[in-house]
């Protein structure tokens, strides 16, 4: 019963085109490529760094690491 009460931690790992290098808006969020869902930072982090590393030399495309936690359940008392 205690597994029940615990919190899931969820990690997003996803990148697109982005309008400039230093935003976070993305071009076409149709054609956002979701790299996956992870239930690890380090696992995410991973994710995110294998695809950026990928995406080196393409200063458009930025991946990002999302806490969906944050989204799901955005009370303060995290």
């Amino acid at each position: 019963m205690g597994a029940a009460t615990e919190r899931q931690q969820l990690y997003l790992v996803m990148g697109g085109r982005v309008t400039d290098p230093r935003s976070l808006h993305f071009r076409d969020p149709e054609s956002i490529h979701v790299a996956g869902v992870y239930s690890s930072y380090e696992a995410a982090e991973a994710a995110w760094r294998s695809n950026a590393q990928r995406t080196v030399d393409d200063a458009e495309m930025k991946y990002v690491i999302v806490d969906l936690q944050r989204i799901l359940d955005p009370s303060p008392s995290r």
